[in-house]
């Protein structure tokens, strides 16, 4: 009896010091491994860590929101870009497509946000809500990528071309790893 005693206090012991080791920074960088840019999605995650703590739910709402943010942040770059003098009549029309385009990510990743607020149900319901959310961040992903094809090709080039891209392949990048953690989520609920 003493020995059974004494295994279940060792392990125990064990399992508090495990669990007293697991930070919000390990439980973000251990939920990052299953992204396509893990490097990326521990970087932009790391900053929210005392918010985040170890909680799926507002992980999977971070990553979403930081995608919004720079999602919108490029929308209003892109936006200012279509003010400049000179563009030639493709390039004009290449980033009235990306406004238009990005717009509709903004708009599905606001959407996104407000209806994972309603996945905190259980069964159908959440069922019903994160299947939203994963279409529309799907869509948005989709959105972006049409936006930076559309600056593909030798017709574009310049510094135009290479600041959008680079803005829209990082954007994509960070959505692509909120879907994952989406996907991710909703697989473990």
């Amino acid at each position: 009896m003493a020995s059974v005693f004494s295994t279940l206090l060792f392990l125990s012991i064990i399992s508090m010091a495990v669990k007293a080791n697991y930070t919000p920074s390990n439980f973000i960088k251990s939920s990052c491994s299953i992204t396509t840019y893990p490097s990326l999605c521990v970087q932009s995650l790391s900053l929210y860590a005392t918010t985040i703590q170890k909680d799926p739910h507002q992980l999977v709402q971070t990553a979403l929101s930081v995608s919004f943010n720079k999602t919108q942040s490029t929308k209003t770059f892109v936006t200012k870009c279509l003010k400049f003098k000179g563009l030639k009549a493709r390039e004009y029309a290449a980033l009235h497509d990306c406004v238009e385009e990005i717009s509709d990510s903004v708009d599905r990743l606001s959407r996104s946000i407000k209806e994972l607020k309603l996945c905190k149900v259980k069964g159908e319901d959440f069922r019903w809500h994160i299947s939203n959310v994963e279409t529309w961040v799907s869509s948005a992903l989709t959105d972006e990528s049409t936006c930076g094809d559309g600056f593909s090709g030798n017709a574009l080039n310049g510094k135009i071309k290479g600041s959008i891209r680079a803005r829209m392949v990082n954007v994509a990048q960070v959505t692509s790893n909120a879907l994952s953690l989406i996907n991710h989520y909703a697989e473990n609920h």
